[in-house]
C-alpha cells in the first residue's frame, strides 16, 4: 500500500545537484525539481530515529532489532522493501492536496497566455528524408506557424488526468514555476576546516529555493498577496506549495507529523499525512486502440542509456505477464547525470561521493503500438512497481531512492 505525506519547508531550502564549486567567485544552482532520493533520505532516517536504533550500527550494517522496521529499510547496501512511488512538487488547495508535475516533453506550449497546449505526434516521415533516428516514426508537432516552446511549466491536478487520458491541454491545467517556487541567491565563503577561518578570495554564491507560501512577500507589487494569497497583478490565487512523496513497503512505520532534515544544512520541513487517490488512465481504451504512451516519472537509470528494460534491438518491448508492444518514436532529452554523497558510510570514515551515473530525464515520453496484454494488469503493475519489477541493477539503493518509476498515459487524442 502506498503511503503519501505531504512535506511543507519551514524556510529556504538548499537543493543542489552534484556540480562542484569551482574556485573563486562560483555559482551553485540549485536543481528543481530535486532528485527524490532526497525524500528517501530524509523519511528513512527519520524513521530510524522514531524508533531509537543505533545509527552507527545500521551504517555499519548491523540489522536492526526491530523486525517490521529491518523489513521495510535492510541495509543501507541491501535495502528493504522502503521505496519511493512518487516524488514531486503539490500545492494545498483548501483541504486538499493537488499534485503537480513537470510538462512531459511530448507537450508544446508556444503562446504567452498558455492556450495553445499541443501533442507531439509520431509521424512516418517520407523515405527521401534521412535522419539517425533509431526508429521509422519522429514525434512532430505541427503548428500554424513557428515558434519556440515555452519552458519552466508543470501541470497541476487536473492537467494530470487530462494528460494521462490525452485530452486536450488548456490554461487552466498549467502552471509556471513561479507560482510554484522562486530562487533566492545567498553569498557564502569558504572556510579553513582546521582553524575555523575564511579562506580569502573564496567567495561564492548559492542558490536557495523558496516554495511560494500564501502570505509570502516577494515585492512591494504583491503587498495584496500577504492578506489575501491573490497576486493583484495578475489576478491569481496563489496556494502553499510544498513536496508532495508517495511510500511502498513501509506500512505504518512513514512518519505521521513533525520535522525531517530536508535538503543541504539540514534545514527544517514539517510533515504531515494527506489522501490522494491518483489517477489513471483509461485502461479499456488502451486495449481497445492497442498502443499507449509511457512518461519517467522520476530519471530512469537503465543498464543501455535511454532504452527501456526489456527493449530488443528489433524495437519489440517484453513486459510484466508476458506482455508485448512496438516502440515507434520516443522523446528523451539531453541525458542527466546522478550521483549523491554517501553520508552512512561517510559516518564511519569510508564515505564520499556516490558512484555517478547517466540517466534518461524525468518527462521523457515512449510511444508503443500494437499492445498485446491485459493493460490494467501488466501496465498498472509495471506502473505501480516501476522498472524493478522487470530489471535489477547493481546499486539496490537506488531502488529504495525512487528512480525509474513511471506512468501510463493513454495515446493522445491529437494523434
Amino acid at each position: 500500500m502506498t503511503e503519501y505525506r505531504f512535506i511543507e519547508p519551514l524556510d529556504v531550502l538548499y537543493l543542489r545537484g552534484n556540480k562542484l564549486f569551482d574556485g573563486a567567485g562560483a555559482h551553485g544552482a540549485a536543481l528543481m525539481p530535486p532528485w527524490p532520493s532526497l525524500a528517501a533520505g530524509a523519511l528513512r532516517s527519520r524513521m530510524l530515529a522514531d524508533a531509537g536504533a543505533d545509527i552507527a550500527a545500521f551504517v555499519r550494517g548491523v540489522p536492526l532489532a526491530d523486525s517490521r522496521l529491518a523489513e521495510a529499510l535492510g541495509t543501507p547496501d541491501q535495502p528493504g522493501g522502503f521505496r519511493v512511488a512518487v516524488f514531486t512538487l503539490a500545492r494545498r488547495v483548501g483541504d486538499a492536496i493537488d499534485p503537480c508535475f513537470p510538462l512531459p516533453a511530448d507537450a508544446v506550449v508556444t503562446d504567452k497566455e498558455l492556450n495553445d497546449a499541443s501533442y507531439l505526434t509520431p509521424t512516418a516521415v517520407a523515405g527521401a528524408l534521412r535522419s539517425s533516428a533509431a526508429f521509422a516514426k519522429l514525434p512532430i508537432l505541427r503548428t500554424a506557424k513557428p515558434a519556440k516552446p515555452i519552458g519552466g511549466l508543470w501541470l497541476n491536478g487536473a492537467g494530470w488526468r487530462a494528460y494521462l487520458n490525452g485530452e486536450r491541454l488548456t490554461s487552466d491545467h498549467l502552471l509556471r514555476t513561479s507560482e510554484l517556487w522562486q530562487t533566492d541567491p545567498r553569498l557564502g565563503i569558504a572556510l579553513e576546516s582546521g582553524r575555523g577561518t575564511v579562506q580569502t578570495g573564496m567567495l561564492y554564491t548559492a542558490e536557495t529555493v523558496a516554495l511560494r507560501r500564501t502570505g509570502m512577500l516577494y515585492t512591494a507589487e504583491t503587498v495584496a498577496l500577504r492578506r489575501t494569497g491573490r497576486d493583484a497583478a495578475t489576478g491569481k490565487d496563489y496556494h502553499d506549495v510544498g513536496l508532495f512523496v508517495g511510500v511502498d513497503g513501509a506500512d505504518g512505520l512513514i512518519p505521521q507529523d513533525g520535522l525531517l532534515r530536508f535538503g543541504g544544512d539540514g534545514r527544517g520541513a514539517a510533515v504531515t499525512p494527506c489522501s490522494v487517490l491518483p489517477p489513471e488512465p483509461d485502461w479499456p481504451r488502451i486495449e481497445r486502440e492497442q498502443r499507449f504512451r509511457l512518461i519517467l516519472a522520476t530519471p530512469g537509470l537503465f543498464e543501455r542509456g535511454w532504452r527501456l528494460p526489456g527493449l530488443d534491438d528489433d524495437g519489440v518491448w517484453r513486459g510484466p505477464d508476458g506482455c508485448t508492444a512496438k516502440l515507434v518514436a520516443a522523446s528523451v532529452n539531453r541525458a542527466d547525470v546522478i550521483s549523491g554523497w554517501d553520508l552512512a558510510k561517510w559516518s564511519h570514515g569510508k564515505g564520499g561521493p556516490k558512484t555517478a551515473f547517466r540517466v534518461a530525464p524525468t518527462g521523457s515520453v515512449y510511444w508503443f503500438e500494437d499492445f498485446q496484454g491485459e493493460a490494467k494488469k501488466a501496465l498498472g503493475k509495471l506502473a505501480a512497481d516501476g522498472f524493478w519489477t522487470m530489471s535489477g541493477y547493481p546499486d539496490a539503493s537506488r531502488r529504495a531512492e525512487g528512480f525509474n518509476s513511471l506512468f501510463i498515459a493513454a495515446w493522445s487524442q491529437a494523434a
